[in-house]
């Protein structure tokens, strides 16, 4: 909101290096230096905005979720509902929503359509739009995706979002991140994700 880096100038945040864990990736995974994912970001950008308070988003012009207002520090509570307790006008909503994310071109992302090594080490970058919906579809499949060797063979027992301690964290944070651009796209800071009770299922 200020055209500084990454809100700079009004104290939002500050463009710092990214940091990665050092800790050693898990005996299912016996290789080392071979998948875009194992130290990212890195592989494709080494610094990042790192936001200060409230703020948040890839430049710091975004309030934390569960805040808003001009200095994100206006508390700001949304209820999810169970989808089989929508009225028919809010499953309605929530479909016409989807259905606008699938024919909107993200503003914010792309997607890579290659792996580093395609790129040649970044010099071939190998980038395209995608819709806001197929984002999603995206991030998860790119998540979760065999891992590719280098002889041209694939390893197929990984999942960097579901087999490991990460499960929970990474997919709270990517409902609300899509919730986020779902909001964005629809213009209406109310809409939330309904979720499914499973257990009488």
């Amino acid at each position: 909101g200020d055209n500084s880096p990454c809100g700079e100038a009004s104290g939002r945040g500050s463009c710092q290096n990214v940091v990665i864990s050092d800790s050693p990736v898990g005996t299912q995974f016996p290789f080392s230096g071979i998948d875009d994912r194992e130290n990212w970001p890195t592989v494709f950008y080494n610094r990042t905005c790192q936001c200060q308070g409230n703020f948040t988003g890839y430049h710091c012009g975004e309030c934390r979720y569960g805040y808003s207002g001009p200095n994100c520090t206006e508390r700001r509570t949304v209820i999810r509902k169970e989808i089989f307790r929508m009225t028919t006008a809010e499953k309605d909503k929530f479909i016409a929503y989807l259905n606008l994310a699938k024919r909107t071109i993200s503003p914010d992302y792309v997607i890579s359509t290659g792996t580093y090594e395609q790129m040649n080490n970044g010099s071939n970058p190998m980038f395209a739009d995608i819709n806001v919906y197929d984002l999603f579809v995206w991030l998860h499949y790119y998540a979760s995706r065999d891992a590719f060797l280098e002889d041209g063979s694939v390893w197929a027992n990984i999942d960097f979002a579901h087999e490991a301690p990460g499960f929970l964290p990474w997919h709270r944070f990517f409902l609300l991140l899509w919730e986020r651009e779902i909001q964005k796209v629809a213009g209406d800071e109310d809409f939330t994700i309904p979720f499914w009770d499973w257990r009488d299922a």
